[in-house]
């Protein structure tokens, strides 16, 4: 039981994340908010978020990605246009975008999730849009998911 702890991600949560964003909604949708935290551990990301205030009966599935823009700017069509598509760095099809993630499951208009992956480090993300949509993905349309309007944003520092 002793060598499992050493290796369990949970000491990990313990400590300050190297990253995070602060997730607000768009004009539509000023309830949202939250916080997405990045840890690193091992050769990945532990990444944990905590969001409130979901439209609709708030028991939805929500698109959740790390897009390749540095803002959480857009126009009338689109709030966060300028958050750009997935993070994307070695071209692979959705859903193996290194900023694709599981979706967020609204219970009540609150979501928590919490997961590991390696497909980028805290560092690599720095910077770029942590945008949830109002659809969930569906892991398979191209290029996207087909996950719907972008309703909130937050950039991670």
């Amino acid at each position: 039981m002793h060598e499992m702890l050493s290796e369990s991600i949970f000491p990990v949560l313990y400590s300050q994340p190297e990253h995070y964003a602060e997730i607000s909604g768009s004009p539509e949708y000023p309830q949202i908010e939250g916080m997405v935290l990045f840890f690193r551990f091992k050769k990945g990301t532990i990444v944990v978020a905590d969001i409130a205030g979901l439209p609709g009966d708030g028991d939805g599935v929500y698109g959740f990605h790390i897009h390749e823009g540095f803002a959480c700017t857009g126009n009338e069509e689109d709030a966060f246009a300028d958050a750009g598509g997935h993070y994307n760095p070695y071209g692979k099809e959705h859903p193996l975008h290194a900023g694709d993630m599981p979706v967020l499951m609204g219970n009540d208009g609150r979501a928590w999730s919490a997961f590991y992956t390696e497909r980028f480090m805290p560092g690599e993300v720095a910077g770029r849009a942590v945008v949830i949509h109002d659809m969930a993905d569906d892991f398979k349309s191209q290029p996207s998911g087909n996950s719907g309007e972008k309703i909130a944003c937050g950039i991670i520092v």
